[in-house]
């Protein structure tokens, strides 16, 4: 009866996404699940609606703490019992909380200015709105290859034509760069430029660490030409890729950092911009320049506060899960030469590229079925992403690689490349 009615539940949902969201929607969750859902999750796992058990080394970055942190989820329930939104006209403690935690979090003394938002999108608008206003100027460089969000505004700083196509004109005054250094001193001749945004580590656009000499030759003329020079670590800080933020640690000295997706926990939706002085200007002068409804609201707060401290906790088992997959995945791109051209990444945020998107595509759904959930990359259809979550254990590391050991050696001849001639 129970396997009956989850079953019943399950096509309910494929049924429900069909007829209010999408059919080709209903389609994808239907294969990657093989007809089940997901039902509840816990650590590093889901459990799904016909009793299996997956790994969750995906949901795009968010479960960094795995699926219900218990300080997480206690803090927002002490949260919720006492005050879950906020009136908006009044100050509220766990607002001002979160703000001073993430002060102290990304850079000692020069970022202080908060900003909170919702989701990567919201801050990626934000900070981009602030460099127009503070400076005067109206272009933005993003790099090729780079993923910001697909709101208007984000859109414009996103790479891929698939995502803007039809959409055009966007904002106005992006211009996107080669990711090499001989390309950054041209791109500031007209002195027009508002602000630098790049991601130290490009994830959607297939998990590619961008070249240090690149980063700091473009932050060196940002900062030289008066450009604010924006880090979007929505997806690579903290300590997804090792240190509390890529940018602050190589150096790069940003006028703001952009973090999300984990930032709430895996429990609530967060995001904020931590900005120096100079860039929140605006907002210092006029409070209401840029404002949502929900910025800021208390169980997001409480949720951050609680995220940053157990991420801090949890940063030595990310070293060590760090390691087991750099050489884990290097093993495994070594069995399966002809399907895996290259493994890229650090820390807990890993791409695998596969030979075409074909093989790409067989392997995340047997993925599913075999019990791993991994994220593909949409920009970039040949790559998947391995999100690994802080909470895992060397015994779930070590499933995670054999299942894609298992799914490698099966994908069927009629995706793998022709084997090379021998001379």
């Amino acid at each position: 009866m129970a396997a009956t009615a989850r079953h019943g539940t399950a096509r309910s949902v494929f049924d429900a996404t069909r007829r209010h969201f999408s059919s080709q929607l209903a389609l994808v969750y239907g294969m990657n699940g093989s007809g089940a859902i997901e039902m509840s999750g816990e650590g590093a796992r889901v459990r799904l609606s016909d009793g299996r058990s997956a790994l969750d080394f995906g949901s795009y970055a968010v479960t960094l703490l795995g699926q219900r942190h218990p300080a997480v989820v206690a803090a927002v329930r002490r949260e919720l019992e006492t005050m879950p939104v906020s009136t908006r006209v009044l100050g509220n403690r766990a607002t001002a909380d979160l703000a001073g935690a993430l002060a102290a979090w990304t850079d000692q003394g020069r970022l202080t200015k908060v900003w909170l938002g919702l989701n990567g999108c919201d801050a990626v608008e934000a900070a981009l709105k602030l460099a127009r206003l503070a400076t005067g100027r109206t272009r933005v460089l993003a790099v090729e290859g780079a993923y910001h969000g697909k709101s208007l505004g984000a859109l414009a700083a996103t790479w891929n034509a698939r995502y803007r196509r039809s959409l055009e004109p966007l904002l106005g005054g992006v211009t996107h760069i080669a990711a090499d250094a001989s390309a950054v001193p041209g791109a500031f001749e007209d002195g027009d430029v508002a602000a630098v945004l790049v991601e130290p580590v490009q994830g959607e656009g297939g998990v590619r660490p961008l070249d240090p000499g690149f980063l700091r030759a473009l932050a060196d003329a940002a900062h030289r030409h008066g450009a604010f020079l924006i880090a979007d670590e929505i997806q690579t800080g903290l300590r997804r890729c090792g240190p509390r933020t890529v940018s602050t640690d190589a150096g790069l000295r940003p006028d703001a950092v952009l973090l999300g997706k984990a930032l709430g926990g895996g429990v609530q939706p967060v995001s904020a911009v931590v900005a120096t002085p100079e860039l929140y200007a605006p907002l210092d002068a006029d409070p209401f320049a840029h404002t949502t409804t929900f910025s800021g609201h208390p169980l997001g707060a409480a949720a951050g506060v609680a995220a940053l401290a157990a991420v801090e906790e949890l940063a030595p088992r990310g070293e060590k899960l760090a390691e087991l997959f750099s050489s884990g995945l290097a093993d495994l791109a070594r069995r399966h030469p002809t399907l895996i051209t290259e493994v890229r990444g650090r820390g807990l945020l890993w791409g695998l590229e596969f030979a075409t998107p074909a093989v790409a595509g067989d392997v995340l759904t047997e993925l599913g079925r075999q019990g791993l959930v991994v994220s593909p990359c949409l920009g970039r259809p040949e790559a998947l992403r391995l999100l690994p979550p802080l909470v895992a254990t060397d015994e779930e590391a070590e499933e995670a690689l054999a299942v894609l050991d298992t799914v490698c050696t099966a994908v069927p001849d009629e995706f793998r490349p022709p084997a090379p001639a021998t001379p």
